[in-house]
């Protein structure tokens, strides 16, 4: 083809089939008729409708979509964490498309606090005297160390200085607070001894992190948390937790039967408040089970000092948010958490799991093997939950990418040459839509 034949960009948006807005269209044919023209000066073959469609195949599958999650990863970072549980997803539905009490005290007509309701609920569920709930656990800790320690000194145990997903690093956000990291103790062992020799008058507050993504085992050693506590009180200093993940209560009372054998050694909220904590920091959209948010309570003062801090503007929360956190925790308070989609699918029968699976593997001729989901979302590591698995071992990487192309796109696992799919993850009512997107994807 000559260069001067090229279509008009004009001519080859009408002839594209996208639904995509029509602006980001003209800038995918503009730029797809720019390279074809450089490429057949160079005497190259190159075909502008063909690079237009590639570049609005890689667009659509840049817009937010829902996918079935047959990993077997409950919370999965990549695909949104934990699913809300219809009521808070019609709560955030209602708020988002009109209007909501976001600031308004309805009693007075004068303006309220926003979240006032949320704070009732988190000090009936965990016994704290405050709360405050900001956009992620991340913000929380920030506006924890901006408010109480900027400026001062923030001892933390060598084995708790955590990376997270997205190269967050614990020593570098506290520098962007002007907390001044003192670490103490080893990589693996760490004593009240270690603590003690570091607390002195610069000393802002005791800072221990829950590692909740690794873990360290062998010739190791931690502070327990009490022993913290009555440190803390001994120098007049507070001592604040990072739990993470968000466990309330390590007596699930929420669940039928005791807690799951997985969540041995989580540390819960209430817990490490009634051990001492005057501040726990944790997620929203982990073992909570509910949307992005960083939690904190402990006590009101300190909890009045964040509050009244300017980067606690920054960080607030939304009202479609802060909707369906409340039916979240609402859950909790009345006793029907185990109704949110994280439990129902941590607590699902294995025989039940193993039915479904079958009629998978025989539609795709695959076998099922003994497996393991696991929590995700740098939640209990180490920890699996057994869960039957499809497994298929042909054209594996072919046919992850039909999957991820499908619609809806389906996320599988791809393990040691072959194919997983894992049931726990994909809600029952919708075994027909991932057997139809599999079935499709297994067409030559």
């Amino acid at each position: 083809m000559d260069p001067r034949d090229l279509p008009s960009v004009d001519r080859l948006v009408r002839t594209l089939d996208s639904s995509l807005p029509r602006g980001l269209v003209v800038e995918a044919v503009r730029a797809a008729v720019a390279h074809a023209r450089e490429a057949l000066t160079r005497g190259e073959a190159a075909s502008p409708e063909a690079l237009a469609e590639e570049a609005l195949r890689r667009l659509s599958a840049l817009r937010p979509t829902e996918v079935l999650n047959a990993t077997g990863v409950l919370l999965h970072t990549n695909l949104g964490r934990a699913p809300l549980h219809p009521d808070a997803a019609e709560a955030a539905r209602r708020w988002a498309i009109g209007y909501g009490n976001l600031e308004l005290d309805l009693t007075t007509g004068r303006r309220g606090g926003r979240g006032a309701y949320l704070v009732e609920l988190l000090t009936s569920l965990t016994g704290a005297e405050s709360g405050l709930v900001v956009n992620n656990n991340a913000g929380g800790l920030f506006l924890t160390l901006a408010a109480l320690a900027s400026g001062r000194e923030v001892p933390v145990s060598r084995g708790e200085l955590i990376e997270i997903g997205g190269s967050y690093r614990l020593p570098e956000l506290m520098a962007a607070t002007g907390a001044r990291l003192v670490e103490v103790g080893t990589t693996n062992r760490t004593r009240s001894s270690d603590y003690r020799s570091a607390v002195g008058e610069a000393t802002a507050l005791i800072l221990k992190v829950h590692p909740s993504n690794y873990r360290i085992v062998g010739f190791s050693e931690d502070t327990p948390l009490g022993e913290l506590t009555r440190l803390g009180r001994e120098a007049g200093v507070p001592v604040v937790f990072d739990v993470g993940s968000g466990l309330l209560d390590e007596r699930t009372p929420w669940l039928p039967g005791p807690p799951p054998a997985w969540l041995s050694g989580e540390p819960g909220v209430v817990q490490s408040l009634a051990r001492g904590a005057d501040l726990v920091l944790f997620s929203g959209d982990k073992l909570l089970g509910g949307p992005q948010a960083g939690v904190v309570v402990g006590r009101a003062e300190l909890i009045d000092r964040l509050r009244r801090h300017p980067v606690a503007r920054a960080l607030r929360l939304d009202g479609p948010t802060v909707a369906a956190l409340t039916v979240t925790l609402e859950k909790y308070a009345d006793g029907t958490a185990a109704d949110l989609p994280l439990w129902r699918m941590a607590l699902a029968p294995y025989e039940e799991l193993e039915r479904r699976a079958e009629s998978l593997a025989a539609r795709l001729g695959g076998r099922i093997v003994e497996g393991h989901s696991t929590v995700g979302a740098g939640s209990v590591p180490g920890a699996e939950i057994p869960s039957p698995l499809v497994a298929v071992g042909e054209q594996v990487d072919r046919r992850f990418l039909r999957l991820l192309a499908s619609d809806p796109p389906v996320v599988a696992r791809r393990e040691g040459g072959v194919l997983l799919f894992d049931l726990r993850t994909v809600p029952p009512d919708r075994d027909s839509e991932l057997v139809a997107a599999v079935e499709k994807a297994w067409e030559d």
